[in-house]
């Protein structure tokens, strides 16, 4: 939409920009069962979605990264929680459930090339916690994004070679961050663009362990300090076990 000399740029909802992809880049990507043909009669429709189809898989990794921030935050002091300076854009007043842990900064960027160009881009980013003792987050200090990759049947299609979790994450934890930034590149790239943008000081990827309700009580952490590091593909990695 256009106002004036500015421009605002904005997504539909519901569309692919808000469900997170899984194993993307692979060799052999996940996909979704393909339509029966029209001129075939014969040709039956399958009976449903399998659990490792690419839809499938999306919606599962969108809904862990909606709940794992969450889990793995401190929400009641101490530390105290922090409120920016305006209220969440999102929060109407009819809502009655309580805030989940996230803030946005809205962060302006020059574009410009040369000294005449007078091109800013406005952008809202999202921050899901901060670290204490780091200075204070209003003022971008110890600022943390926290994401989630999923773990699925490891011999269904679209795995790409990744090996059992459970087994290796303690043992061979670089092959399987090896993997997953094979698998996921795009995927992992946008998180640590979106750090970087945010002005967030630390990335945490979460690795729930398959099945899901072992998510629920004791996912591996990996902490990389330095997203545009990662961008560099030369993560610091600390292994952390929360209970």
């Amino acid at each position: 939409m256009r106002e004036g000399n500015k421009l605002f740029f904005d997504k539909r909802d519901g569309g692919p920009f808000d469900t997170v992809t899984v194993n993307e880049n692979a060799s052999d990507p996940p996909q979704d069962p393909s339509a029966p043909n029209p001129n075939n009669p014969a040709e039956r429709a399958p009976e449903g979605p399998s659990i490792n189809s690419a839809t499938s898989l999306s919606l599962e990794a969108t809904y862990i990264n909606s709940n794992f921030a969450s889990q793995t935050v401190i929400e009641n002091p101490p530390p105290p929680s922090v409120d920016f300076a305006n209220p969440n854009p999102f929060y109407g007043p009819d809502e009655t459930d309580p805030l989940a842990s996230c803030g946005y900064r809205y962060r302006v960027f020059d574009l410009g090339i040369t000294e005449d160009e007078d091109i800013k881009i406005c952008v809202r980013t999202e921050v899901d916690a901060y670290t204490p003792g780091s200075g204070s987050p209003k003022d971008g200090h110890g600022l943390v994004t926290i994401r989630a990759l999923n773990e699925f049947d490891p011999r269904a299609q679209g795995a790409g070679g990744a090996p059992d979790w459970r087994t290796k994450l303690d043992s061979q934890r670089g092959a399987v961050v090896a993997t997953e930034m094979k698998n996921n590149s795009c995927k992992l790239a946008k998180w640590a663009v979106q750090s970087v943008i945010a002005g967030a000081e630390t990335m945490k990827i979460g690795y729930p362990i398959f099945p899901l309700f072992v998510f629920m009580f004791c996912p591996f952490l990996t902490a990389y300090e330095w997203p545009d590091t990662f961008l560099a593909q030369t993560p610091v990695i600390t292994l952390v076990m929360l209970f």
